[in-house]
């Protein structure tokens, strides 16, 4: 096998598993796989390759890597990615421990490959959201220029790791046996319900997920003049994120004219027949690489504007899949 040596951290994760298959389906060019989590996984074992790979707990120090996929959470990556770097490692992260640090570029590949070669040792993955998002509003944005985007989210349990996925079916499960439904993971309970509140409230009354799409969005697109505002709401869905977005353009747009751009844009799939009752939906986004967009329609509040509808795999386009393009778009180089 020629190739990097790859590790992942985090493997036994949501996203690290998810990882694994991408690796996997897209051939990715490793010579030495190494997985890693926390003691309490260690000692499981991974299928890869028709081979069932030990997961080993995480040292403290460097790892015997040239590329390391993390997925473990913004504390650990925090505290470790610098002393893999240090080991000679290049590190694309998950978490939000440095998406927001002027040094780490953060990557969308189709949005903004060239920044993935000023990286200082770590590039960051964006939230799911804000990727799925970018996914559809880069080529209309290049073609349009977005002024206004208004985001409302309908977000899958998976943004919560493999513990809320869990939860949502147990949950669910307890209440269709007449039980009262519980919540450890999510705020409250989420079978039959939906929670406008993920991750914590900020001082302007919006959440933490909320701005990370507006801090996000700008820096990925190198552009703070958009004014976005978003609500982010989760749902009893398992691993696909709808979004509903309104957006104004400075360019007139017609409808035809953005279907036309969205068909052309990498790794976008125009599901938009509504009277054949096709559009996006979690049913059929889920386990796919592209994002689904449709029902695309004059907005009837903007000059120049349009409402849409955007669902992508939250554990792929939203973590796992463009973890693994970063990663591969840095090794064909600049």
């Amino acid at each position: 096998m020629g190739g990097m040596r790859v590790a992942v951290v985090g493997a036994t994760g949501a996203v690290g598993q998810e990882i694994l298959k991408v690796l996997e389906a897209r051939n990715f060019p490793l010579s030495d796989l190494r997985l890693y989590a926390s003691p309490r996984s260690a000692g499981k074992r991974l299928a890869f390759k028709g081979e069932e790979i030990p997961v080993e707990p995480l040292p403290e120090g460097p790892l015997p890597a040239d590329l390391i996929l993390a997925s473990a959470g913004g504390a650990l990556s925090k505290a470790l990615a610098p002393r893999w770097v240090e080991g000679g490692a290049v590190v694309v992260d998950n978490s939000s421990a440095f998406r927001y640090e002027p040094w780490v570029p953060l990557v969308v590949p189709e949005v903004n490959r060239e920044a993935i070669f000023r990286h200082q040792g770590i590039i960051a993955n964006p939230n799911c959201t804000t990727a799925i998002l970018a996914m559809a509003l880069w080529p209309l944005h290049r073609a349009f220029r977005a002024k206004r985007v208004v985001v409302a989210t309908y977000q899958a349990a998976s943004g919560a790791g493999a513990k809320g996925m869990e939860e949502l079916l147990r949950e669910t499960h307890r209440f269709l046996h007449g039980q009262t439904p519980e919540a450890e993971v999510f705020a409250h309970p989420l079978p039959f319900n939906v929670i406008p509140h993920i991750d914590a409230f900020q001082e302007n009354g919006y959440t933490r997920e909320e701005m990370k799409v507006v801090w996000e969005t700008h820096k990925i697109f190198g552009d703070d003049s958009i004014r976005i505002s978003a609500t982010a709401v989760r749902v009893p869905t398992l691993r696909a994120h709808a979004e509903a977005v309104s957006v104004e353009f400075a360019e007139p747009v017609t409808p035809e004219a953005a279907r036309e751009v969205l068909r052309q844009a990498p790794g976008v799939e125009v599901v938009d027949e509504p009277l054949a009752k096709r559009y996006p939906m979690p049913l059929t986004a889920s386990h796919k690489w592209n994002v689904e967009v449709g029902r695309v329609r004059q907005s009837l509040a903007f000059e120049n504007g349009l409402d849409f509808f955007v669902v992508g795999d939250q554990l792929l386009k939203g973590a796992a899949l463009n973890a693994v393009q970063i990663a591969e778009e840095w090794l064909k180089g600049a």
